[in-house]
């Protein structure tokens, strides 16, 4: 009895647990990728124009983004406390949302629609700083692969919500925004005790590869799963109880990593199997018992070394280095130098939030971001209304599709750029260039409206973006340390509404409007007043419509074009960050 007690607790307090329930989570947090399925019905039911969409999809993106509080409130309560708080905020305002929709409270104006779609939708950014946090921190040696997949499955969860959705079978549409107010609060307080750090680094085990490896294959059967489900219920007339049949196998596919925890804390493998997981890096760790002034001729070395030593194999490089630390010990003992003191970290080291605002390599991240997600994000709050105007009827296929092509990102982004850092000791932004380069391509597709272009698009924006929340936590980790990963994870998050206020919010729907408007003076229609925020009320016909590839060709054009300046911010990266990149992980191919 003694023995199942222990292993019943070593259960509850293994690492892969919490990994797995914030998997689970995460399934279901990304409600704001869900919002290309609302808009449709918010739309036709409040009589809103595109313009006055845009500013409740810019809302949407700011309440996925700003999470200050979030990480503020991720150091002072526990991550539960965290948790609870984003599942109140999100019962809250998609809540009231359903409840205007559907006649069942009255009508506000639109900056009170604004309101509560943020506040709805800002319960987000608690669920991911809660999961990132004490994933991170579980396992501090796997950033990219843990980060990819945990953004992965929060840009599934638009699919997964969708197929739920179509098995429950609501009469009408507006009850998807019911199910989104309360099947995440739902799931987020069941498992909110389980989210927490629980020493991580001190339960390595040599089957970790394996269980990574199945947590991948997991990812990619749901991943092609999910789009085969989609596409033939878009195709056939599925009955409802083979929906039915989907979902359960869907339900149990989501499942299945648990056996993860399940087999390491109930099967009989030896204990001294497990190794500790180093948290610092080693020449942090190497350094930590020296005197302050050795700290500091260390630093300086980093300084004083000459460019060509880092072009040096990491064997000779290594040796350069502690030669050239000797001579600074030597000579700064016989005062013959005088070392400068350092004035704040270093990258790689531990920064606050105001340290790490001063460096510009968090701004080229920062702007980097804006540029490449927010137009991705412009691409996921319009989606209906671009697949309808080159004349798709169901634009719920496009949505769960780009879900899908975003979890596979993340998964990929995460996958591909630990490979690029663990064995070739490169700059993981690199990454991060390449996907904003597929991303310029995918726009160009949407631009041209040609046969297919609306899959290849949404394939590329899909793969491109969700390629980014994979890396640039990874990268924010690395460069800036794990102490306050929260506030900086939370910070360049808001690139993603600056982006989409700019793209979607101005750009996108102004040329939508002008576009529809010239097409209702060549048909004759007059066209609805726009700018009020009562102006829905006066309206008697159908808010106006765009019709073909002309109503996003220049808003898709200017994107492409941001996203290969996009590229070079991230190229520019590249190179300044070459040398922690070499001294990080190149110590451990040697």
């Amino acid at each position: 009895m003694g023995k199942l007690k222990e292993r019943i607790q070593a259960f509850v307090n293994n690492r892969w647990l919490v990994f797995v329930a914030a998997i689970w989570i995460q399934s279901c947090a990304g409600i704001g990728y869900v919002f290309g399925s609302l808009s449709p019905v918010i739309k036709r039911s409040l009589n809103y124009n595109q313009r006055q969409l845009s500013k409740l999809g810019v809302a949407k993106d700011l309440g996925d983004s700003v999470g200050f509080l979030a990480g503020s409130l991720s150091e002072i309560l526990p991550l539960w406390g965290a948790l609870l708080v984003g599942a109140v905020q999100n019962l809250i305002g998609y809540g009231w949302v359903w409840l205007i929709v559907t006649g069942r409270a009255p009508v506000l104006p639109l900056w009170a629609m604004c309101i509560l779609i943020f506040v709805g939708n800002n319960g987000e950014t608690y669920f991911n700083t809660a999961a990132l946090v004490s994933c991170v921190q579980n396992f501090p040696k796997s950033r990219g692969p843990v980060v990819g997949i945990l953004k992965g499955f929060a840009g599934l969860s638009g699919a997964i919500l969708t197929q739920i959705y179509t098995m429950i079978n609501f009469p009408d549409q507006a009850a998807l925004i019911f199910m989104v107010a309360v099947g995440p609060a739902m799931v987020v307080v069941a498992l909110m005790f389980i989210i927490r750090p629980v020493g991580g680094h001190r339960q390595v085990r040599p089957s970790d590869g394996l269980s990574f490896t199945f947590i991948y294959s997991v990812c990619l059967l749901l991943a092609a799963y999910l789009m085969g489900v989609m596409l033939l219920e878009d195709l056939v007339d599925v009955s409802h109880t083979l929906i039915i049949i989907f979902t359960v196998i869907l339900f149990l596919l989501l499942v299945a990593p648990v056996v993860i925890p399940v087999k390491l804390s109930f099967s009989d493998e030896p204990k001294d199997l497990a190794v500790e997981e180093v948290l610092l890096p080693k020449p942090e760790q190497q350094e930590a018992g020296k005197s302050e002034q050795d700290e500091v001729i260390f630093s300086e070395v980093e300084d004083e070394k000459p460019k060509e030593v880092d072009l040096l194999p990491a064997s000779e490089r290594h040796k350069r280095i502690a030669q050239l630390q000797a001579k600074l010990c030597q000579a700064a003992a016989e005062g013959a130098v005088r070392v400068k003191r350092r004035r704040g970290p270093h990258r790689g080291e531990d920064f606050t939030l105001m340290q790490a605002l001063i460096k510009a390599d968090l701004w080229l991240i920062f702007f980097s971001l804006l540029l490449a997600s927010g137009s991705g994000l412009t691409v996921i709050d319009n989606l209906g209304q671009m697949s309808q105007s080159l004349g798709y009827d169901n634009t719920h296929i496009f949505v769960s599709m780009i879900s899908i092509w975003n979890f596979l990102g993340r998964v990929g982004g995460g996958y591909f750029s630990e490979i690029i850092v663990r064995d070739y000791a490169y700059p993981r932004p690199i990454a991060m260039a390449v996907s904003q380069l597929v991303m310029a391509v995918g726009h160009v597709f949407f631009a041209m409206g040609w046969p297919g272009a609306m899959y290849i698009g949404t394939l590329l924006i899909g793969l491109g973006y969700g390629a980014h929340w994979a890396i640039v936590p990874a990268a924010a980790s690395e460069l800036f340390g794990l102490k306050k990963f929260g506030a900086l994870y939370n910070f360049l998050t808001l690139a993603n509404p600056a982006g989409s206020l700019i793209f979607s919010g101005v750009i996108a729907s102004s040329i939508y409007d002008r576009e529809a408007e010239k097409q209702a003076h060549q048909h004759h229609i007059p066209p609805q007043i726009s700018g009020s925020i009562f102006s829905g009320m006066f309206a008697v016909d159908e808010p106006l419509k765009c019709e073909g590839s002309i109503c996003f060709f220049l808003t898709s054009m200017i994107m492409s074009g941001f996203c290969i300046i996009a590229g070079v911010l991230s190229l520019i990266l590249v190179y300044r960050t070459k040398t922690v990149y070499a001294n990080i992980y190149g110590k451990s191919r040697t």
